[in-house]
């Protein structure tokens, strides 16, 4: 390839720095405002750019009425639990379908491709979750999602890649399947593992349509309180957070939920970034 003109270049650099100043700035916007004070919120028309006093205020009225503090709970629980299940489970699952003299591997692929192709519907799934027992229970949050096509597919397509040389010399050496998994397999699958971990953990992080129809509003997980106090435009000080007559402003409240919700996912991410596109790509390649 030829050296880009400086034309290309100039535009390519403005491209970038466009797109960085539109999602940098929303977010320090929502940052900002979760910060500062009720006359700075008033004063700029209900947001703020950079808080000249910043307070937490808003974050000490948040954690003090106990709505927030258990929904983070709750997200917390079911993200941790949530993953690790659909982890184990699509690991065993794609580690038996990417080995090619497994007894009915082939239908059971092509069932769970066609649960990809043709997902059940809204009412079904409803029925299926009220039929096993499961309204009113977290369990209704993992148990329905606990595999994800997608992410199976990647795992398998990554276990495929693995040389077959390594199978045949685990099992000269007397090893069983779950042992080569566990001693072979998974050591060579951590990019993988570790993309799909986090596919995962923000799936869980991030749902709320299901907590919506399974769950009652006191067992609402983070995401589902935010929807409702944040995208619905109801205010958190009515839900009884703190005296009304110190509460602070509808759009602080609302930003430092906010913030809250998007924290723990900005913090983890970084820490697995190294594997994403190794781990992505390697899994789309061999599949």
């Amino acid at each position: 390839m030829e050296k880009p003109k400086p034309v290309t270049r100039v535009a390519k650099a403005l491209a970038i720095v466009t797109i960085l100043v539109m999602v940098f700035v929303p977010f320090l916007v929502i940052v900002s405002t979760s910060f500062a004070s009720n006359r700075e919120v008033i004063a700029n028309g209900g947001w703020v750019l950079w808080p000249t006093h910043p307070t937490l205020r808003a974050y000490e009225q948040v954690f003090e009425g106990g709505i927030v503090t258990k929904a983070l709970g709750v997200s917390a629980g079911i993200t941790i639990i949530g993953t690790l299940a659909s982890l184990a489970c699509t690991t065993f699952l794609a580690y038996a379908l990417s080995r090619p003299k497994v007894y009915g591997g082939k239908p059971i692929l092509l069932i769970v491709l066609f649960t990809f192709l043709f997902p059940p519907g809204m009412i079904p799934a409803f029925l299926l979750v009220k039929g096993m027992g499961m309204l009113e229970s977290y369990s209704a949050l993992i148990v329905p999602v606990l595999i994800n096509v997608f992410n199976l597919v990647v795992l398998r397509g990554f276990f495929q890649g693995v040389p077959e040389e390594l199978y045949e010399a685990a099992r000269l050496d007397g090893a069983n399947d779950w042992q080569i998994l566990w001693r072979v397999v998974l050591p060579l699958s951590k990019a993988a593992l570790a993309v799909v971990g986090l596919f995962y953990a923000v799936s869980y992080w991030n749902a709320w349509f299901h907590a919506s129809i399974y769950l009652e509003s006191d067992h609402w997980p983070l995401q589902q309180v935010l929807r409702t106090y944040v995208m619905g435009g109801s205010q958190i000080a009515d839900t009884g957070l703190s005296d009304a007559a110190n509460v602070s402003a509808p759009q602080t409240m609302q930003m430092a939920v906010l913030v809250i919700a998007t924290v723990p996912i900005l913090i983890v991410y970084p820490f697995l970034q190294k594997y994403f596109t190794k781990g992505v790509l390697t899994g789309a390649i061999k599949s």
